[in-house]
């Protein structure tokens, strides 16, 4: 099997991190990196054995797929020139500054036949993978998600720096429309939202209620779900998740779990039991690279397609409009 030949775009932090994981990734051949900082590139290139070409066009004519880990405005050009040179395509999350950019490259890559895979990386943290094998059936959702400031991510909104990492999730759990949203938050110590919360009410009754800041003193990186009969707490930092399960008290798998009592009321009662899935020890970022790679080698839709990215930038355009919408009636 002849190898993907990949080429990365941005030589930033994140790029640094992709260009040294890539040439561990089966299937796959780093051929090269571009970055408008030639300087930069080269020193990166330098680092990593690799290629540091002067020119975005030079790389693409020796490329079957790229990874794009640029500015988010500069997202729709980069991409769409990669996907008119038959390039298939990762591109960092959130896919595009505009939900419009978002749509054409979406419509480009299918009419090209061309993978466009975004990189959600929380979709691949541990904690949520050691779920797989569980029937996730949410019905209430609270995320919350807080970090220390970073001027990195400070050119965009909160929602689209932190938030999109939970909205991304929650749009794949939850198996309905949204219906109905509501939020607020705050400019704090730059020009976009610092802080944010949401409130996302679906179609089938689910609720999610979602909180953004990137001003905290400590990080922070939870969700708690609860459905029929279970409470899940996925800790994305530690990557480990907890499950409480209500089962019949004459349940025979009673046995292989801790038992915290019981819970309800007169025969309606059930026994409370504690399991912890077992911790995938995983690199998320490689784990997503590969994920790619196979991708474009099994001819398949990936995990996180384009269409998932411009569901995510849909729901915290949303999101956005409404917070913009509150101030602006709270002024009156």
């Amino acid at each position: 099997m002849n190898k993907i030949k990949i080429g990365i775009i941005g030589t930033g932090y994140l790029g640094k991190l992709h260009t040294k994981l890539i040439r561990e990734v089966e299937n796959c051949e780093l051929i090269g990196i571009y970055d408008l900082n030639n300087q930069t590139a080269e020193i990166v290139a330098s680092e990593f054995k690799t290629k540091a070409f002067k020119g975005l066009n030079d790389l693409l004519q020796d490329c079957n797929a790229v990874v794009i880990v640029a500015a988010t405005k500069a997202h729709y050009k980069l991409v769409k020139t990669a996907l008119s040179f038959g390039i298939h395509v990762f591109v960092e999350k959130p896919i595009t500054s505009e939900i419009w950019e978002a749509e054409e490259i979406v419509k480009l890559a299918e009419e090209k036949n061309l993978k466009l895979q975004v990189g959600h990386i929380e979709r691949f943290n541990g904690a949520l993978v050691s779920l797989e094998k569980y029937n996730l059936n949410p019905m209430f959702i609270q995320t919350d998600r807080l970090a220390q400031f970073n001027p990195r991510g400070a050119d965009v909104a909160v929602v689209l720096d932190l938030m999109i990492h939970d909205i991304d999730i929650i749009l794949s759990l939850v198996k309905s429309k949204v219906k109905y949203i509501s939020a607020s938050g705050v400019n704090v110590v730059s020009d976009s939202l610092d802080i944010a919360n949401a409130r996302i009410e679906f179609e089938n009754g689910a609720v999610a209620n979602v909180t953004a800041s990137r001003i905290s003193q400590k990080k922070m990186r939870k969700m708690r779900i609860f459905q029929r009969d279970a409470y899940i707490a996925v800790d994305f930092n530690s990557g480990i998740s907890e499950i409480f399960r209500l089962v019949a008290p004459t349940d025979k798998s009673l046995s292989n779990f801790i038992s915290f009592g019981e819970m309800g009321i007169g025969d309606k009662k059930k026994a409370i039991v504690y399991e912890q899935p077992e911790q995938k020890e995983i690199n998320a970022l490689k784990y997503e690279q590969q994920l790619f790679i196979n991708a474009i080698v099994n001819d398949e839709t990936p995990i996180v397609s384009g269409k998932d990215g411009l569901r995510a930038l849909i729901v915290a355009d949303m999101i956005i409009k409404k917070i913009h919408e509150s101030k602006f009636e709270d002024n009156f």
